[in-house]
């Protein structure tokens, strides 16, 4: 099993994994496409319409035969109501258009739009977004119903899933670091991040630098309270899951105990872990010339 967590990208085009998915959505949205023909699936966990554009390139690329004319199944799970309806009533102009329009409606109506947009065709199996991924409670206090699925790869049938950190592949912190330390690489703007490699069956964590600004966040945030934490980092700090708060504090003692990114990526030397007899994972040793 392949999970894609908090990863924005992975395509299957193998006979080892049975299943890829993600999971940890609340505002974020999964998006499976899945070519038919021939079983390959690439899913992606987007968090901003900004990635969009070039993020659904990315996972085409390796799925589409531009000889074809195959209609390719598409599986949108994540994003709903987050809005609190009193906004549609606020005269104020202090909050930003972002908040006002909420975090899922703006992503979710980028992703169908560029759907629609495109050359390719795609049939939509699933649209399980927004209001349809929506419960209230007795207070009216919205929350996601699904927030993360699996797809069978021989199948392409869609389960709702949501996973532990044993199943989680490997070098997980490391994979939450990277999503974070990304937004300040240019390098890396607009885009999804592939993780694992589907032809040779490896997970590869390509290098990424932290700075001293991110160091200097972790040591401030990590003596706030458990739901101070939820109210900065979260962008749906009533929604998320019951580990959020455990993996942000994972991640900032990382940090702190290596704050140069070098210990972590060796002359700038990517982290290879391929797989091995038992179905665990192994670290390739760097290659330092």
């Amino acid at each position: 099993m392949i999970i894609v967590d908090g990863l924005p990208f992975s395509t299957d085009t193998s006979a080892s994994p049975q299943f890829v998915g993600t999971d940890e959505a609340t505002t974020c949205v999964g998006v499976a496409i899945r070519n038919p023909g021939n079983g390959m699936t690439s899913v992606a966990h987007m968090d901003s319409p900004k990635i969009v554009d070039i993020g659904l390139s990315q996972m085409l690329s390796l799925l589409v035969d531009h000889n074809s004319d195959m209609e390719l199944d598409v599986h949108l799970v994540g994003g709903f109501e987050d809005v609190s309806p009193n906004h549609g009533n606020c005269n104020t102009r202090s909050e930003s258009q972002e908040k006002l329009a909420g975090y899922s409606f703006p992503l979710c109506a980028k992703i169908v739009e560029t759907l629609w947009n495109r050359q390719e065709k795609f049939h939509i199996r699933t649209l399980f977004i927004l209001g349809h991924n929506t419960r209230r409670d007795l207070e009216g206090n919205a929350y996601p119903i699904f927030n993360g699925f699996m797809v069978g790869t021989s199948t392409g049938s869609i389960t709702p899933a949501s996973f532990d950190r044993t199943s989680r592949c490997p070098d997980e912190i490391v994979r939450r670091i990277r999503i974070s330390a990304s937004h300040e690489e240019s390098s890396w703007k607009g885009k999804l991040m592939e993780t694992y490699h589907t032809q040779t069956d490896q997970f590869k964590i390509a290098p990424c630098c932290w700075t001293l600004r991110q160091l200097h966040i972790s040591l401030s945030l990590q003596d706030y309270s458990d739901s101070e934490i939820l109210l900065m980092c979260s962008t749906s700090p009533s929604a998320e899951g019951p580990d959020f708060v455990e993996n942000m504090r994972r991640q900032w003692e990382y940090l702190i105990e290596h704050p140069d990114w070098r210990e972590t990526f060796p002359m700038k030397q990517p982290r290879i872990f391929e797989r091995t007899a038992e179905g665990g994972w192994r670290r390739q040793k760097a290659l330092i010339p």
